[in-house]
Protein backbone atom coordinates (compact mmCIF):
# COMPACT_ATOMS: atom_id res chain seq x y z
CA UNK A 1 0.00 0.00 0.00
CA UNK A 2 1.17 3.23 -0.97
CA UNK A 3 0.70 6.34 1.68
CA UNK A 4 0.97 10.40 0.85
CA UNK A 5 1.19 12.68 4.17
CA UNK A 6 0.59 15.99 2.69
CA UNK A 7 1.39 18.42 5.85
CA UNK A 8 0.72 22.36 6.51
CA UNK A 9 0.75 23.49 9.52
CA UNK A 10 3.92 24.85 11.00
CA UNK A 11 6.32 22.61 12.86
CA UNK A 12 5.03 23.80 16.48
CA UNK A 13 2.47 25.38 17.61
CA UNK A 14 -0.11 22.51 16.90
CA UNK A 15 0.11 18.85 17.31
CA UNK A 16 -0.93 18.14 13.57
CA UNK A 17 2.16 17.22 12.22
CA UNK A 18 3.52 15.52 15.10
CA UNK A 19 0.39 13.30 15.00
CA UNK A 20 0.80 12.80 11.13
CA UNK A 21 4.46 11.71 11.74
CA UNK A 22 3.39 9.47 14.26
CA UNK A 23 0.75 7.49 11.86
CA UNK A 24 3.39 7.53 9.45
CA UNK A 25 5.93 5.75 11.50
CA UNK A 26 3.54 3.35 12.33
CA UNK A 27 2.39 2.23 9.04
CA UNK A 28 6.04 2.41 7.90
CA UNK A 29 6.69 -0.32 10.24
CA UNK A 30 5.10 -2.72 7.49
CA UNK A 31 7.78 -3.17 4.79
CA UNK A 32 5.48 -3.75 2.04
CA UNK A 33 4.49 -0.11 3.00
CA UNK A 34 5.37 2.69 0.79
CA UNK A 35 5.35 6.01 2.63
CA UNK A 36 5.83 9.85 1.22
CA UNK A 37 5.25 12.66 2.90
CA UNK A 38 5.32 16.18 1.45
CA UNK A 39 6.17 19.12 3.36
CA UNK A 40 3.94 22.30 2.36
CA UNK A 41 3.28 25.91 3.44
CA UNK A 42 4.83 26.17 6.91
CA UNK A 43 5.26 22.74 7.10
CA UNK A 44 8.30 22.91 5.30
CA UNK A 45 10.17 23.95 8.71
CA UNK A 46 9.82 20.89 10.18
CA UNK A 47 12.64 19.88 7.82
CA UNK A 48 15.17 22.65 8.93
CA UNK A 49 18.16 21.06 10.57
CA UNK A 50 19.52 21.60 14.24
CA UNK A 51 15.80 22.08 15.62
CA UNK A 52 16.54 22.40 19.17
CA UNK A 53 13.52 21.36 21.24
CA UNK A 54 12.97 21.31 25.22
CA UNK A 55 13.79 17.87 26.78
CA UNK A 56 11.29 15.68 27.00
CA UNK A 57 9.58 17.75 23.77
CA UNK A 58 9.20 15.97 20.61
CA UNK A 59 11.50 17.04 17.93
CA UNK A 60 10.37 16.83 14.24
CA UNK A 61 13.17 16.82 12.74
CA UNK A 62 14.23 13.75 14.30
CA UNK A 63 10.97 12.35 13.76
CA UNK A 64 11.34 12.45 9.99
CA UNK A 65 15.14 11.28 9.64
CA UNK A 66 13.64 8.24 11.30
CA UNK A 67 11.63 7.98 8.65
CA UNK A 68 13.60 8.75 6.16
CA UNK A 69 16.08 5.82 7.81
CA UNK A 70 12.76 3.61 7.05
CA UNK A 71 12.16 4.06 3.08
CA UNK A 72 10.37 7.00 3.52
CA UNK A 73 10.44 9.84 0.34
CA UNK A 74 10.79 13.43 2.21
CA UNK A 75 10.00 16.02 -0.41
CA UNK A 76 10.01 19.81 0.82
CA UNK A 77 8.23 22.39 -1.30
CA UNK A 78 11.07 24.99 -3.24
CA UNK A 79 8.71 27.75 -3.81
CA UNK A 80 7.60 27.58 0.25
CA UNK A 81 11.05 27.24 1.27
CA UNK A 82 11.91 30.20 -1.21
CA UNK A 83 9.10 32.14 0.15
CA UNK A 84 10.75 31.54 4.09
CA UNK A 85 14.48 32.14 2.88
CA UNK A 86 15.27 28.37 3.80
CA UNK A 87 18.01 27.24 1.45
CA UNK A 88 17.96 23.54 0.56
CA UNK A 89 21.47 22.65 2.19
CA UNK A 90 19.28 23.67 5.16
CA UNK A 91 17.18 20.64 5.15
CA UNK A 92 17.43 17.48 7.11
CA UNK A 93 19.65 14.62 5.52
CA UNK A 94 17.08 12.95 3.02
CA UNK A 95 14.45 15.35 2.58
CA UNK A 96 15.09 17.58 -0.53
CA UNK A 97 13.53 20.20 -2.61
CA UNK A 98 10.54 19.07 -4.57
CA UNK A 99 7.91 20.49 -6.66
CA UNK A 100 3.85 21.21 -7.11
CA UNK A 101 4.81 19.00 -10.31
CA UNK A 102 6.26 16.04 -8.20
CA UNK A 103 3.33 16.56 -5.31
CA UNK A 104 1.05 15.82 -8.24
CA UNK A 105 2.44 12.34 -9.97
CA UNK A 106 3.17 11.39 -5.83
CA UNK A 107 -0.78 11.69 -5.56
CA UNK A 108 -1.48 9.84 -8.60
CA UNK A 109 0.33 6.92 -7.12
CA UNK A 110 -0.34 6.56 -4.16
CA UNK A 111 -3.23 4.59 -2.96
CA UNK A 112 -4.27 6.97 0.01
CA UNK A 113 -3.71 10.71 0.34
CA UNK A 114 -3.83 12.26 4.15
CA UNK A 115 -3.39 15.54 4.77
CA UNK A 116 -2.76 17.19 8.13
Amino acid sequence: MKYLFILNDPPYGTERNYNALRLAASLAKNEATKITVFLIGDAVGCAVAGQSTPAGHYNLERMLGGLIGKRTTVGVCGTCIDARGIKAESLVQGARRSSMEELTAWTQEADKAMVF
